[in-house]
Order: C-alpha cells, then structure tokens, then sequence
C-alpha cells in the first residue's frame, strides 16, 4: 500500500460527509433505484457508510474521550485509514452479492454478471480517492473467488453480511485483548447496520 501524508482532516472529510449525507436523507423521499446507474451509487454510498459508521464508531466507543487524540499519530492514522479501505472493500462485496442474489430469486433477474461489472467499477472509480491499489487487487481476485461459489437463490438470505462483520473486527486498530472482549457488540454492530441498508433496499428497488 502506498504511503500517504494523513492528517486527521484528510481521513475524514469525504466520510463524514457521506455519514452526515445518510443521515440527512433520512428525511427526505428516498428515489427508487430503477437502473443499473442508480443501483452502483446505492451499493457504493451504502457499502461506504457502512464501514466508515461502524470502524469510527467503533474507535470512538473504545477510545472514550482520547479517541481525537489518537488521530495525531502517523502511525495509528495509517492503521485506521487501512482499515477503512479494507472494510470497505468486503462491504462492497457483501452488498453486492445480496442484492444480485436477492433480483435473481425475488424480481428474476438473470443477467448476474452485472454485479462483477459494478463492483469492478466503483474499485476502479475509488483509485481517484487513494483506495490503495493492493487493496483494490485483492479485493477484485476475492470477489472472483467468492463469484464462483456463490449460490446465488440462496445466498441473500443466507447470513449475506458475515464477511464485512467479521472484516471490522479483523482490521479495527484496536488491541487483540480488548476486542476478544468486544467480539460480539462488533459484529453485532455491523449486522444492525446492515439492516437499516435491506429495509431501504426493498422499499426503494423498482427493477
């Protein structure tokens, strides 16, 4: 992974927009997806949140009032904006593979290598943003692998968030001691939001 000048400033503005930006659509009419345009920006603003609110919250919660602070060393800064890209990248994947799964067995949709297409490109559209490269080729050979075994009648109903749950207590910069602790409240985190991501799903998908 390339090694970047991080600041506090530079890790966070894009996220927290895209976190305040969820929060306020929460109160206005949601636009139903009725392309494949609008259903790449749905997976990659929703993957997107889901990482960033659950690792910050994460690091917010364990660290109490210190956790600014930390965001002054380079070398917790590097950890916490690799673990960023890392999450974020099995969320895209988790996200995707439910929601192709889901059209398949529920709206019959067939064309599923569309999921491959979408996900290549928000990678590809995230290169502009200092998504580390590694990450992005790592990322793009596990959703091929992942591609390959997927049931897709079943999987979006087959515990379809497991991997980005699991991915946030994997990369979360946090002491292997305190998250053995936390290991349950972590996924658990993950899964709720998760939740609030299909319920918005379904009411917006009009394919």
């Amino acid at each position: 992974m390339g090694k970047y000048n991080l600041t506090w400033r530079d890790l966070t503005l894009r996220d927290v927009k895209t976190y305040i930006f969820a929060l306020f659509k929460a109160f206005i009419p949601k636009k139903k997806i009725k392309d494949l345009d609008e259903l790449e920006n749905f997976i990659q603003s929703k993957a997107a949140w889901v990482a960033q609110v659950t690792l910050y919250g994460y690091l917010k919660t364990r660290m109490g009032t210190r956790y600014v602070l930390h965001f002054e060393n380079d070398k917790f800064m590097s950890s916490v904006n690799q673990a960023k890209w890392n999450i974020y990248s099995v969320a895209l994947q988790d996200l995707t593979f439910f929601i192709f799964s889901y059209l398949k067995v529920n709206r019959n949709y067939q064309e599923i290598n569309k999921a491959r297409e979408i996900f290549f490109k928000i990678l590809d559209d995230e290169i502009s943003n200092k998504m580390p490269l590694d990450i992005i080729e790592k990322a793009k050979k596990n959703f091929d692998e992942r591609f390959k075994e997927l049931n897709w009648d079943l999987h979006y109903n087959d515990l379809p968030f497991n991997n980005s749950a699991l991915s946030l207590y994997k990369w979360a910069p946090i002491a292997d001691d305190l998250k053995s602790l936390d290991r349950k409240i972590v996924l658990n985190s993950v899964i709720l939001k998760w939740g609030v991501v299909q319920k918005e799903f379904n009411e917006r998908i009009q394919f």
